[in-house]
């Protein structure tokens, strides 16, 4: 029998540290990443994500595979407009929060309920205020 394609019930997001310790094959991220796909929800990152994980250490087979297992989303105007928006709702500035905020806006892009792996729970939830789910890893 062929498998529905239904949408997804909603959607996990990683920060660059989810992403991080996923290519790393950590077993708290290892065992959400096996929930979202047993619950069909989307597994997403922003490209902007992957500017801040990349490294000279980082194993780029692991990091190859382990994207190849997700969603990268890209950076469009209207995401960018979006995270500005967020930042700016937080009090929050660009230069130090860019990369989250992008993340957060690309996030609430995408099919609810949102729930996102972070190690700086803080942060993301001044940006995602009550939209989303911030899990610290």
């Amino acid at each position: 029998m062929m498998r529905s394609s239904a949408t997804p019930g909603g959607t996990l997001a990683l920060d660059s540290e989810g992403l991080a310790q996923a290519v790393l094959r950590d077993r708290t991220v290892t065992a959400w990443l096996a929930l979202a796909r047993a619950d069909d929800l989307r597994v997403i990152t922003s490209a902007a994500t992957l500017v801040e994980v990349v490294h000279p250490r980082i194993n780029r087979p692991a990091l190859d595979w382990t994207l190849s297992r997700l969603i990268v989303e890209p950076v469009t105007e209207p995401i960018a407009r979006h995270a500005a928006a967020l930042l700016t709702d937080a009090g929050l500035h660009g230069h130090k929060y860019a990369i989250d905020a992008m993340l957060s806006a690309t996030a609430l892009a995408a099919p609810g309920p949102v729930t996102i792996l972070t190690s700086d729970p803080e942060d993301l939830a001044a940006l995602f205020g009550s939209r989303a789910t911030v899990i610290k890893i």
